[in-house]
């Protein structure tokens, strides 16, 4: 029997073992793949208005004008399922190949979605609800998995090409080389497949290095669906294993939306996803306009057998539960979510999704623009990982308004950050500090030349 307590390192060292199987990308070549806009395999976004959905399936960070966090919290152990993970098995500044702040180590272990009061747990909730009523008994549930996983289980297990921009670490949080913080859900499946599980829900915490606006955060939560049928389950009903997995996913997330928004319209869209063939994206049609739901598919083969699922078929679905609790709940911005303001706590309960979430302050926004040369290493990500460092939930957005280059070649951006706390008025003072202290860190990290 494993233990019940065990460190990140030794958790780790498992997963690389794991991972020797197959040989992984070297990051330093991912890391040559960058975009300011990556498009993910991954089911579902934290998006609320309509994407593209090449993305199958972003705590309140440190203190404003810290820099080099080192407080109790960012120094002080979180256990994860059963994991004890220390800062230093996460943030590594020795480390080439790690490019995880304290900010976002703070929010490990965090786990908004087991709060049951909380509307990212009253979500999570509602759709454990859906299931135990229509599977009774059939779907095990995990929401308290380890985020540190290998290489492989992110990225090879769930057959994303080794070119994809995915695995950049510019979308991508490295602990190292063979080691990131989960990128989507997914990174669980081949493991309980081979466990045995065929029918399962994961729900967890993941990451990503992404923009600054109020859809958006490095830190979001998703729930994975899986469920594999035997050659049994399909004899007799007059269609192959691909067909009948299709239409039985197609009916279980179409009652999934009706038991969330209620009687509404709907359609399914033909997309593509590297783990699933066919794959689709199920849009309601919802306060006069279409919303992406969730995106789903027929499992690929190559997955089920890699697993010991040999002649079986299941399918796949993934959503974003912050993007469908903002509408639910009608919450503004993402950063909410992790505002621990009783005016914004106090207004949920367990059980209830028809709350509707009252503004409790509307404090105005200040704008700095900033102005600079870009270099052929800049990415719009970095920028906001510097930014989001430095000014915490007090960044609202970061929005480039302007960019030309001139006759010698050299490129220069404008970019307008808008600092808006939810809770209180920011001072001048307050401001031009933080706007000082961004200009100079991207100076200097970034290495870029100022205007």
């Amino acid at each position: 029997m494993r233990p019940l307590i065990r460190t990140a390192r030794s958790c780790l060292l498992r997963a690389r073992v794991r991972a020797m199987a197959t040989l992984l990308m070297a990051p330093p070549a991912a890391a040559a793949i960058s975009s300011s806009s990556s498009t993910r395999p991954i089911f579902s976004s934290s998006r609320p208005s309509r994407i593209l959905l090449a993305r199958f399936f972003p705590a309140a960070p440190a203190p404003a004008g810290a820099r080099g966090l080192r407080t109790s919290a960012a120094a002080a152990a979180v256990e994860v399922g059963g994991v004890k993970i220390a800062r230093d098995d996460v943030v590594k500044e020795d480390d080439p190949t790690n490019n995880v702040p304290d900010t976002i180590f703070s929010k490990i272990g965090l786990q908004l979605h087991r709060r049951d009061n909380h509307p990212l747990g009253i979500l999570k909730n509602t759709i454990y609800d859906y299931f135990d009523k229509n599977f009774a008994g059939q779907f095990d549930k995990f929401d308290d998995l380890c985020p540190l996983v290998s290489v492989k289980q992110n990225f090879d297990d769930v057959l994303v090409p080794a070119d994809h921009v995915s695995r950049s670490y510019n979308d991508t949080y490295y602990v190292d080389s063979q080691t990131v913080l989960r990128c989507h859900t997914s990174a669980h499946q081949a493991e309980l497949l081979r466990d045995g599980h065929t029918h399962f829900l994961v729900t967890g915490d993941v990451y990503r290095r992404d923009s600054i606006d109020s859809t958006h955060y490095p830190v979001f939560h998703q729930m994975e669906g899986f469920r594999v049928f035997s050659p049994d389950d399909w004899s007799g009903s007059g269609m192959d294993g691909t067909a009948y997995a299709a239409a039985d996913l197609k009916k279980t997330l179409e009652g999934l939306a009706r038991h969330l928004f209620g009687a509404v319209e709907m359609r399914w869209v033909d997309t593509y996803f590297p783990f699933t063939n066919p794959s689709f994206e199920l849009e309601i049609y919802f306060q006069d306009d279409w919303l992406e739901v969730l995106g789903c598919g027929v499992t690929e083969q190559e997955i089920l057998k890699r697993n010991g699922r040999t002649d079986h078929v299941a399918w796949a679905f993934g959503l974003g539960l912050e993007r469908l609790a903002m509408v639910l709940f009608d919450i503004p911005d993402i950063r909410l979510f992790w505002s621990n303001d009783k005016r914004f706590t106090s207004q949920f309960s367990e059980g209830k999704l028809d709350v509707k979430f009252k503004p409790f302050s509307k404090f105005p926004p200040c704008y700095k623009d900033m102005s600079f040369w870009i270099n052929d290493a800049f990415t719009e990500n970095n920028l906001c990982e510097v930014v989001r460092g430095i000014a915490g939930d007090l960044v609202e957005e970061v929005k480039l308004i302007d960019n030309f280059t001139n006759k010698k070649g050299m490129t220069s951006h404008c970019y307008r950050i808008a600092y808006r706390s939810m809770e209180r008025s920011l001072t001048d003072e307050e401001i031009n500090s933080l706007q000082l202290n961004v200009r100079e860190t991207v100076k200097n990290k970034l290495n870029v030349e100022l205007r």
